[in-house]
């Protein structure tokens, strides 16, 4: 049975507030001979962050998938896949930040980052478990909900702020 996990809601507004917030001033205070390109650029930008944050995992009876955009692929962000027979292991590596990430090792040695950013991750680690038998109870999302939600917020009111600024 497949099933997707498509990125996590607040991850992705996050990212995108915050772009918003940081860019949304320019075309507007760029000076005339740069209106067009900063407006452009701006596009572009949007474009670009809505792209390579609607990266998702995919999952059915014989492998996990993580898959990504093209946009993503260009930065460096690659799909992968491994059956579900290959994985040997799940290590887990601390961030600077106090977190922990999680890597499915395979029987080649072969490491897969184990997304902990998307939607329903309490299902995927079922999955995962159940596919696997490697215990996930410890695994979790990488940063705590709230900071995403903390981040989303102040982005909002920074462009709150930048649109009250730019009517008055």
């Amino acid at each position: 049975m497949k099933k997707k996990f498509k990125t996590l809601f607040f991850v992705k507004s996050s990212l995108i507030s915050l772009y918003l917030a940081l860019t949304l001033p320019i075309p507007f205070i760029s000076s005339h001979q740069l209106k067009i390109i900063s407006l452009i650029s701006f596009v572009i930008g949007l474009i670009l962050i809505v792209n390579i944050t609607s990266d998702y995992v995919e999952t059915c009876n014989d492998k996990i998938s993580y898959k990504t955009t093209f946009m993503s692929n260009l930065i460096g962000n690659k799909s992968w896949e491994v059956s579900w027979k290959d994985i040997n292991s799940i290590n887990s590596s601390p961030t600077s930040q106090g977190s922990r990430v999680y890597y499915f090792i395979t029987f080649g040695n072969q490491k897969f980052l184990v997304p902990q950013r998307v939607e329903n991750l309490e299902e995927l680690l079922s999955v995962i478990f159940d596919r696997t038998r490697i215990k996930t109870e410890e695994m979790s999302y990488i940063s705590p909900l709230w900071t995403y939600k903390l981040l989303t917020f102040l982005s909002l009111l920074m462009i709150l702020a930048e649109i009250i600024s730019f009517s008055v």
